[in-house]
């Protein structure tokens, strides 16, 4: 079951007119620099993550970056698991009694196992990498599309994060690579599937935004021909910033795939 906190609505400056984004894995990373942006630039946010004190610790620092805001009347942050099928409908549920409806889904949770050799990939890693990257984008999307199908107005817009990886793989990284690459084929997919409904679904691959996922490229990251390199990063914001442009779109446009990295990252002509 959820977890959920909440604060009543201040109609000073929050109203059903604002518009609401979910966003999962909220408590950290890019999830973190997204619902962060969000707040800024007015949104209602919906934080969804395994941990309740990470997604509060976030509200929290938007609350002191804008005292003024009435950030807490604009957040909603529930604890749910995107692989347990009952916590992603009662998520949505949460979203929709608080905020009214849900404009756009920003699917960003995910993990990264241990990075080795296709041959010592345990069945426990792909599974885990399957339910959460795959299987967990896959249930929130599909209650996205339930969702916006049956609010007023009809619509609205999904967001999966696919990363680098869902174009081009690194050694030692089969089942995320794996995932993230069935990832495109989801957001295609769904865009098709979200024609009838006004549903536009996009990606956005981030290649190399400092996070903790990523803090290992700036001591040395394995490369395709066995060297160990440092590489390039980008601050998370301009990936945060990528997703609110996407997001801020009209229904009628939509950016099915974008990529967003650091310029001099070894992404193009990786191999």
């Amino acid at each position: 079951m959820s977890d959920v906190l909440s604060s009543p609505p201040s109609s000073c400056v929050w109203s059903r007119d604002t518009r609401t984004v979910l966003i999962t894995g909220a408590g950290s990373g890019i999830g973190r620099a997204c619902t962060l942006t969000f707040l800024r630039a007015g949104w209602s946010v919906v934080l969804a993550g395994r941990r309740l004190e990470r997604l509060q610790a976030v509200i929290d620092e938007a609350g002191a970056a804008q005292p003024e805001a009435g950030v807490r009347e604009r957040t909603l942050a529930v604890a749910a698991d995107v692989t347990d099928e009952a916590a992603v409908a009662a998520l949505f549920a949460a979203a929709r009694e608080r905020f009214g409806r849900v404009d756009v889904l920003f699917n960003n949770a995910g993990i990264f196992t241990q990075g080795v050799s296709i041959e010592d990939v345990t069945l426990a890693d792909w599974q885990r990498s399957v339910d959460t990257n795959l299987t967990g984008m896959f249930l929130c999307t599909r209650e996205a599309f339930r969702t916006m199908k049956a609010q007023v107005p009809q619509g609205g817009r999904i967001i999966h994060n696919g990363s680098i990886s869902a174009q081009v793989p690194r050694p030692g990284s089969v089942a995320y690579a794996a995932t993230k690459h069935a990832i495109t084929g989801l957001t295609r997919t769904a865009a098709l599937d979200g024609r009838a409904w006004n549903i536009a679904v996009g990606q956005i691959d981030i290649g190399n935004a400092a996070s903790d996922m990523t803090a290992a490229m700036t001591a040395g990251i394995r490369q395709a021909d066995g060297s160990l390199k440092v590489e390039p990063v980008m601050d998370v914001q301009h990936a945060a910033d990528a997703v609110l442009q996407m997001a801020a779109l009209p229904l009628s446009a939509n950016v099915l795939q974008m990529t967003v990295m650091a310029s001099a990252m070894p992404f193009v002509g990786r191999g």
